[in-house]
């Protein structure tokens, strides 16, 4: 009797588990290999330029009708000034969420040197982020660099291979002459990793066209942002970040800024790390047992109701305005593409990027809006 009892108890936590992980929110993992030798200045201008334009096109993405996360991690190689051996290369950040640090790592990166071994970051890439192992997850690396594919003694082949067999997926991006990308391998690697192969010309400065909707998501940003409420150890280091990173992109271009914003009305753009307001609402943070040493001045002197009812009162106002960036960022989207339509524009990387990504996604049933 006991061991039919035991086998009910297993299926029925088995059925239990199975039913866990069909409902698994779906994710996006991207990692991002930069040559920073000294010729790439323009490759990093670029990449520091459009993130947010990359994130908000990987924000429209619906796998079976459910927003994904999505995760960054970035690499430099090429690198003279890192240590020979390492293969003048180093992960700068981790796969996180946490897209601000992804930002202030990418507006620090510098260009010197050198040797650009492109199988050996690979490699590194493939082991040592912690890649998912749910293979509804849609797992990809661009590597975007201008010398030949096959530098280094690591066999790209090897590296690229691997990579496949993990389910991640190799994109190339070449910077140069889209022949001379085919004839030193760069697509080569791409195709054996069920990648994508693109040039592009790294020192071609970024289109800015700018929309009417423009002024008023720069507005609404303001506003947004007074939504945000430190709390804790990391409360005034991720705030002053935040700021940090909206003036980045405001030097960088018009068109970061914009999508900056946009960014920040997605889902994907979460900070419950040091924002109360997230902590509150994906469960990180319960408002009824916070120790009083971990909120913001503006509510220690708030009793538990209170304090409740401002979080409540912030996450609202949060809400409506996310809900208004992201209609005039619709509109925007609609007339900025037939704007582009009367021009000839050569590729950018976030444009490489985002042409792969569409296609990518749809072998993890990703779908975009039309």
């Amino acid at each position: 009797m006991k061991t039919i009892q035991n086998m009910i108890i297993m299926t029925v936590f088995f059925c239990f588990a199975g039913a866990i992980t069909l409902s698994a929110e779906p994710k996006i993992q991207l990692g991002i290999l930069l040559d920073t030798s000294g010729s790439m200045d323009g490759l990093i201008d670029q990449a520091k330029t459009q993130l947010w334009k990359i994130v908000n096109e990987m924000a429209m993405a619906k796998q079976n009708g459910e927003t994904p996360t999505l995760e960054v991690a970035l690499y430099e190689y090429g690198q003279d000034s890192l240590p020979a051996e390492n293969g003048y290369m180093r992960m700068v950040t981790e796969l996180t969420t946490d897209l601000d640090a992804v930002s202030e790592a990418l507006f620090a990166l510098k260009t010197n040197g050198g040797y650009e071994y492109c199988g050996m970051v690979i490699d590194k890439a493939a082991k040592d982020l912690k890649w998912s192992s749910d293979n509804k997850t849609l797992k990809v690396i661009f590597i975007a660099g201008n010398e030949e594919f096959t530098q280094g003694t690591t066999d790209y082949r090897q590296s690229c291979k691997f990579a496949i067999s993990k389910g991640i997926i190799i994109n190339t991006i070449y910077c140069g002459d889209i022949d001379e990308g085919i004839r030193t391998d760069w697509k080569a690697g791409a195709e054996l990793a069920d990648g994508h192969y693109m040039n592009i010309d790294q020192n071609k400065a970024v289109v800015y066209i700018e929309a009417p909707q423009d002024k008023e998501i720069a507005r609404l940003g303001d506003e947004l942002n007074k939504t945000y409420i430190g709390y804790g150890t990391r409360g005034e280091e991720g705030k002053l970040m935040q700021e940090e990173q909206d003036t980045n992109a405001a030097a960088a271009s018009p068109e970061a800024s914009v999508q900056r914003t946009v960014t920040k009305s997605k889902k994907q753009y979460s900070n419950s790390h040091w924002d109360l307001v997230d902590a509150v609402k994906d469960g990180v943070v319960d408002m009824n047992t916070i120790d009083e040493a971990e909120l913001p001045e503006e509510m220690k002197n708030m009793d538990e109701k209170e304090r409740t009812a401002y979080i409540a009162e912030m996450t609202k106002k949060r809400n409506d305005i996310q809900k208004q960036i992201d209609d005039l960022s619709t509109a925007r989207r609609k007339y900025v593409e037939a704007e582009m339509k009367n021009r000839s524009e050569e590729s950018t990387f976030d444009s490489a990027v985002i042409e792969i990504i569409r296609d990518v996604a749809s072998t993890k049933n990703f779908e975009y809006e039309k």
